[in-house]
């Protein structure tokens, strides 16, 4: 008896092969679709029309038998879609957070792909649009933004975007008062950047070859990329690093991590060219996060086998570890998760019992 597929005949495409061979430890294995590997992967991440014409027309040639194969099922994908998107809140909004004159805050307009960044008086009224997603993608084959960040003057905005699908963001500046972009443009960042306190110049990570931020620099408006300075280098590969800002706009933090292993560097933000000061060298096992709080920092921890974290607080003129001190002590079953530092109050958000709490 012969058995009937449910799924419609289409014969899979058959790539040439071409067989290549290598030895390691020892041991010979043949490749014959070695070729289908682009050697100039990286390059392609960034141009994706260097994409090499024989490889090119294999995927195009997958993608086309996937589609026949499925081609029964159009219908129902159509559905599953509609009813997925139908749960969600289409034209969404966050909360407005107030800086000074102005609440800034993001939204999706109905209909929309992308988010719209805007501002309004901090007592209410219009918003503003800053900078709209949808505008920035419109005409483009792939369109993604990164981090945006208002200057503490508000007089700009530095917001970082990637047109290729390669994830290496393009560092913008916009001028807010008449929409306009200065000329500073900066390729192959890890896609936000921090202001410094002059509001004259930012922070950023650049991406190496292998799309790991390996470097933290300073750019000053108006200045090639090329002479921007290097402020922190990570010549571990196994670390990733990124570059923030404390909400008072006071300090820089580099912060470097490894899946279990994390370590922060500090600079004040009207001192670009210090050097960034170590709190506590990175300690196999040890993680840690800062969180600005005033005069001290916020400190969460597994230091000293608190398995689910405790809080520890430091003077932020001189938070190194030995300066450390206990403030919410470790509790087992109950794991911290993040602390937020506010000007008379902490708040923790921790999970108990399998379930979240905020204290």
């Amino acid at each position: 008896m012969t058995k009937t597929s449910i799924f419609p005949i289409v014969s899979p495409p058959t790539p040439e092969k071409r067989p290549v061979s290598d030895t390691h430890h020892g041991i010979t294995r043949t490749d014959d679709y070695a070729w289908l590997r682009a050697d100039n992967w990286q390059e392609m991440f960034r141009d994706p029309s260097l994409l090499d014409a024989g490889i090119r027309a294999e995927l195009e040639a997958e993608n086309a038998y996937q589609s026949k194969l499925m081609a029964d099922t159009v219908e129902l994908q159509k559905q599953l879609f509609k009813e997925m998107k139908g749960r969600i809140k289409e034209d969404d909004s966050s909360v407005p957070m107030k800086d000074g004159p102005y609440a800034y805050g993001s939204s999706f307009k109905l209909g929309g792909e992308q988010p719209r960044y805007f501002r309004m008086s901090r007592d209410g009224g219009a918003e503003h649009i800053l900078l709209d997603g949808d505008a920035e993608a419109a005409g483009k084959a792939y369109f993604r933004l990164g981090g945006v960040d208002h200057s503490a003057d508000h007089a700009k905005l530095l917001w970082a975007f990637d047109d290729k699908g390669s994830e290496f963001y393009t560092l913008r500046v916009r001028d807010l008062a008449d929409g306009k972009e200065l000329a500073d443009q900066i390729p192959d960042t890890g896609g936000s950047g921090v202001w410094n306190a002059g509001n004259d110049g930012f922070f950023y990570t650049r991406l190496d070859p292998n799309h790991r931020p390996s470097k933290v620099l300073f750019h000053a408006l108006g200045d090639s990329p090329d002479s921007d300075r290097l402020i922190y280098e990570e010549t571990d590969p196994g670390f990733f690093m990124n570059v923030d800002g404390t909400r008072n706009n006071e300090w820089i933090m580099i912060g470097i991590n490894d899946h279990e292993t994390s370590e922060y560097r500090l600079m004040r933000a009207d001192d670009p060219f210090a050097e960034p000061k170590l709190v506590s060298p990175r300690e196999v096992g040890l993680q840690y996060e800062l969180e600005e709080g005033g005069d001290i920092f916020f400190i969460l921890t597994n230091a000293d086998g608190a398995k689910d974290f405790k809080i520890m607080t430091a003077p932020a003129s001189d938070p190194v570890r030995a300066n450390w001190q206990e403030l919410v002590p470790h509790e087992p079953g109950r794991l911290i998760l993040s602390v937020i530092g506010f000007r008379d109050h902490m708040v923790r958000l921790e999970r108990k019992e399998g379930l979240p709490r905020i204290v």
